[in-house]
């Protein structure tokens, strides 16, 4: 039986930057390829350096995310974290525990692969989201 609603979905994933250009109907499509997970307190949802292929979304609970041993931030309600895993096979830059118990949704790469390829010009309005993160991050407004 699923834990979240299918708009409670949408409304999660419309404000990661990853998918900032999908319409509603495109991202009720990501939303339908979702799982639902709970968590326990202390679970270590990814690692630091391990290679990664989820996005998440929190919809209630907290997570600590450390980097070498140190904390940099906590995640709550309605905040996410491995959409460049989506795309990009790379080791992930942080480890990111369950502090409380966690309830959340999770993209894969496979579904998500799986729905760049099955949706024209989704994966369009996915690398133009992608170029506008890289522009923000570099400084530099001639990338």
């Amino acid at each position: 039986m699923p834990l979240f609603s299918h708009d409670t979905k949408v409304e999660a994933l419309q404000r990661a930057p990853l998918f900032a250009d999908l319409s509603k109907d495109e991202l009720g499509e990501l939303a339908k390829r979702t799982d639902d997970l709970d968590f326990s307190a202390g679970k270590v949802l990814c690692r630091e350096g391990e290679s990664g292929g989820e996005f998440y979304v929190i919809m209630d609970g907290e997570a600590e995310v450390t980097r070498s041993g140190k904390t940099v931030a906590t995640l709550g309600e309605g905040e996410f974290f491995g959409e460049i895993s989506l795309v990009q096979d790379v080791p992930r830059n942080a480890t990111v525990t369950a502090s409380t118990p966690l309830r959340c949704f999770v993209l894969t790469r496979g579904r998500f692969l799986h729905l760049l390829d099955e949706q024209p010009g989704f994966d369009r309005k996915i690398m133009h989201a992608l170029a506008k993160r890289l522009a923000a991050v570099s400084g530099d407004a001639t990338h």
